[in-house]
């Protein structure tokens, strides 16, 4: 698994794991909201608007009593009442902490403001009652009655006061549990995606390209196969053809000199002997291709065997008026065998004159980049033949490296098969892109030198 799969594995397991700890999160919380949602209602209904009832109920019950203590004038009631009004004041200090908003509270600190003004009116009715002036009485008694109105006024407030406080908290806890659904349910929106994500990279960057990775090596492993046996099969032909083929031409050197040059038979001999020397070429096309010599790896620019194949093979291209030119080079290093690679140029940019004909351009490039070869990514230099021909069809790429198969008429087939070993003897690969009617590139894939090496 290459690094760049780990990060991306990594950056998908963190992303998935804080998106469940975020709908965790917000399941909580909203079990959390929910709960305190329920007791904050439980308090509200039982204890707010209880004690703004209870208060009304015990205020309406001291009216009760002061009014009895007027009807009998006894004493006695009157130490009844003064005991409940005490009582009072102290069941509203104790409300206090039960209430939750401060408006609440500032309804009930004026409650307690106006509890102090009916204490004391009711204290200035029964110092008023002992001197027995009527019209005294009279007014203390209405007095008292204002103030207790006051508070029965009062305490309607503090119900408004717990219905504002209850609807702010409704509202609140609505804002509250429509953030956390909108958390949960993105979270949950962005945890598919990352699944369907991960599940495309696992795809498409780990099982795509092992199967692909299979396909091509089991098709790599075939055409090895079927490359060693042709190899043997054409080693052993070519031995066999090779010795007669030395005596065939010993004779007829031996009939050659017996002849007189401008003769029929003369111009014959020269024809057979001709032949006889394409034969030899085939031959030792044949074993070359068959067991192609090991390489003498040595370090060298990239841009070198481009340097020496376009000095060699430019006058020749330019009679035909194809330009061969460098376009770019390369600031890395090589291990190659220069002549074996120089072979496998000269090949690729006669291919390419050949595909061009007259009027053209090949041009040669020498890149460094960063690639798989031979199963794993690293650094490799490119060395690419770009011809402006007339590229090649399906069928002819499908076949493009099969020994003996060709699209000339004196070829021999060998010559891409032979480039192909070489390049493979080099730990390198040999690849193309060609388009019909536009031109084909070949790019000679080698693994790259630091530059201090060079």
């Amino acid at each position: 698994m290459t690094s760049a799969i780990k990060l991306r594995m990594g950056g998908f397991a963190i992303a998935i794991t804080v998106v469940t700890l975020m709908i965790g999160w917000g399941a909580f919380s909203t079990w959390r909201q929910v709960e305190r949602l329920s007791e904050k209602f439980t308090r509200v209904q039982i204890e707010s608007f209880q004690t703004a009832d209870q208060f009304r109920a015990n205020l309406q019950e001291l009216d009760s009593m002061l009014f009895q203590s007027q009807v009998n004038r006894r004493p006695p009631d009157w130490d009844l009442f003064f005991r409940e009004v005490k009582k009072l004041d102290k069941w509203i200090d104790d409300q206090r902490p039960i209430l939750t908003t401060p408006q609440e509270k500032q309804v009930l600190d004026q409650i307690n403001s106006a509890y102090d003004d009916y204490q004391t009116a009711a204290n200035n009715l029964k110092e008023v009652e002992s001197s027995r002036d009527e019209d005294a009485v009279h007014s203390g008694f209405q007095k008292l009655e204002n103030e207790s109105r006051r508070l029965l006024a009062i305490g309607y407030r503090l119900v408004d006061a717990h219905r504002d406080s209850l609807t702010q908290f409704l509202m609140e806890s609505r804002r509250s549990l429509v953030f956390l659904r909108t958390l949960m349910l993105g979270a949950l929106v962005a945890l598919v995606a990352l699944g369907t994500l991960l599940s495309v990279f696992v795809y498409r960057d780990m099982i795509q390209p092992l199967r692909m990775q299979l396909v091509e090596t089991h098709a790599i492993l075939e055409r090895h196969e079927k490359l060693a046996s042709l190899g043997v099969l054409a080693a052993g032909v070519a031995h066999e053809i090779r010795n007669p083929l030395t005596a065939i031409k010993a004779r007829l050197f031996m009939q050659q000199k017996q002849l007189k040059p401008g003769t029929s038979e003369y111009k014959d001999a020269t024809v057979i002997g001709d032949e006889i020397n394409r034969l030899e070429n085939i031959v030792k096309e044949v074993l070359q291709f068959a067991n192609p010599a090991d390489p003498k790896l040595e370090t060298v620019p990239a841009d070198a065997p481009l340097q020496e194949a376009r000095e060699l093979l430019k006058p020749q291209l330019d009679r035909n008026g194809i330009e061969l030119e460098i376009d770019g080079t390369a600031q890395s290093g090589v291990r190659i065998d220069p002549q074996q690679i120089k072979q496998v140029l000269i090949n690729l940019i006669q291919n390419a004159a050949e595909s061009i004909e007259k009027n053209g351009r090949i041009v040669l490039r020498a890149l460094t980049r960063q690639q798989n070869l031979n199963g794993h990514p690293q650094p490799v230099v490119l060395l690419e033949v770009s011809d402006s021909g007339k590229g090649m069809t399906p069928e002819v790429q499908r076949r493009l490296f099969d020994p003996f198969f060709s699209t000339k008429e004196s070829g021999t087939g060998l010559g891409l098969a032979i480039a192909a070993r070489i390049v493979e003897k080099h730990k390198g690969a040999l690849e193309f892109q060609t388009r019909p009617g536009v031109g084909t590139t070949f790019r000679i894939i080698l693994p790259a030198v630091r530059e201090d090496v060079v």
